[in-house]
């Protein structure tokens, strides 16, 4: 019979497996476990360690990522952070934004920022582990580049392309240099979280993310590693495109069918995984709803190159109950737990009566959590600037769909995928991040139509 890693390690490389392998993606949830703050948490060693020994012990996966913290990077290159309880830090301000340059700025080493902690927690995990699959998660260019420059590349990438393809060049030698400190540390699969990339279109992404991340990849290889490409949003539209990067392994979240990306990858003779969803199923549904959502995903995906795991990292509050479910169903044990609750029994959203508020427009942006996912953060950072022009004549409201209300307000609108503008109850903007300008022109034109001076 296999281990977890040798199953996880065969199902990347798509060979024979005696079942579809289970990866939990623990991050801040293993504060939960061990009952610390998110902050206190990615702050200690030890507690990376006891937190993802607990995970382990509470869920038995075949694989788990060591830390799952997108700021590292970010933060020993000077960005600074904003922390939380029950989220990871995010990212708050952006050197290039701030007047430093490219050149200012120096590759991570192994005593910058978090990276002792995180290297230190990393080789204890992975020596404690030795029959788990160790993930090791590095923060993918585009996502690093947009950490730096602020959502200025947005414009960079059309006003300035070679500019954009030097910050590209930039960031990728960081993710180098991460990969060769990861796999010092000890890991089995070095994971490319690159989320901001669900923001582009496939031929922007051709032009700047693809050339890189196969450069990425040759390099992960070269350290006898598999790789995996983590893109969570309504990534659809790339999924071709991120199979040209020669990733392994593509790993995607709920925002896209994964019966589509089964196809694509078969196409590419690539493994993929997902995409459990994280806020209906695992945070606020029932143990039967969690084995419903993995029954699914494990007959959609098949028993060749499929990987089970949840669309990104587990939130905080998740009910043990529910990821253990999950476990129980994969190992094929005796299961008496369902139930016909309905998650949102009882839930409602008021939506307002847009016509007849006569002094201003509304905006209703629709996320995962803008404290703790980037696409989220970037979106409503857009909101708030391109907001700032027309003062009170503008509302704006961040529905977060880790609270019910939120999920019955993206139901009452039509929301499919995250995160969403909507204006006046129109969704104008899904999974795409505006410019200023452009945002602002809309805005605008919403106001002149409803005869708002």
């Amino acid at each position: 019979m296999m281990n977890g890693k040798e199953r996880v390690l065969n199902a990347i490389n798509r060979k024979e497996i005696d079942r579809v392998p289970w990866v939990p993606f623990v991050g801040c949830h293993a504060a939960k476990l061990i009952g610390n703050t998110a902050e206190e948490f990615f702050k200690s060693e030890d507690l990376i360690v006891q937190g993802v020994s607990k995970a382990n012990e509470e869920y038995r996966p075949d694989g788990i990522p060591a830390l799952f913290d997108l700021q590292l990077e970010a933060e020993a290159l000077g960005c600074g952070l904003k922390w939380a309880d029950e989220n990871p830090p995010m990212v708050s301000s952006h050197p290039l934004q701030e007047g430093k340059t490219i050149a200012d700025l120096k590759l991570p080493t192994e005593t910058d920022g978090r990276f002792p902690i995180a290297l230190g927690a990393m080789k204890r995990i992975y020596e404690a582990l030795p029959d788990k699959a160790i993930y090791s998660l590095i923060t993918g260019p585009f996502t690093l580049a947009l950490h730096l420059k602020g959502t200025d590349i947005f414009f960079m990438m059309f006003d300035d392309p070679e500019g954009m393809k030097e910050l590209m060049r930039f960031c990728t030698d960081v993710a180098k240099k991460t990969i060769d400190m990861y796999t010092q540390a000890g890991c089995d699969v070095v994971a490319v979280v690159d989320p901001m990339t669900s923001q582009i279109s496939p031929e922007t992404f051709a032009e700047f993310v693809t050339p890189y991340c196969i450069e990425i990849f040759d390099y992960i290889r070269s350290k006898d590693k598999p790789g995996s490409l983590f893109v969570c949003g309504n990534a659809k539209n790339n999924i071709e495109e991120m199979c040209r990067c020669n990733p392994e392994n593509i790993s995607i979240d709920e925002n896209i069918p994964l019966d589509y990306v089964r196809d694509m990858c078969d196409k590419y003779d690539i493994s993929f995984g997902g995409n459990i969803k994280l806020t209906v199923t695992m945070l606020f549904g029932t143990p039967a709803d969690n084995i419903h959502d993995a029954d699914n995903c494990m007959d959609i995906g098949g028993s060749k190159g499929f990987i089970l795991s949840p669309g990104c990292d587990i939130p905080f509050d998740t009910p043990p109950a529910n990821i253990r479910a999950i476990t129980s169903r994969v190992l094929g044990e005796d299961l008496d737990i369902l139930s016909d609750e309905d998650v949102l029994d009882g839930v409602t959203w008021d939506k307002p009566d847009y016509a007849n508020i006569k002094d201003k427009i509304t905006l209703d942006v629709i996320t995962l959590d803008s404290d703790s996912c980037a696409p989220c953060q970037y979106m409503m950072d857009a909101v708030k600037e391109a907001s700032a022009k027309f003062g009170s004549k503008v509302e704006y409201v961040e529905h977060k769909i880790k609270q019910k209300e939120s999920i019955a307000c993206m139901m009452t609108l039509g929301v499919g995928n995250l995160p969403t503008i909507c204006i006046e109850g129109v969704a104008e903007y899904v999974s795409i991040i505006p410019p200023k300008e452009e945002l602002e022109k809309l805005l605008g034109a919403y106001l002149a139509k409803k005869g708002v001076a």
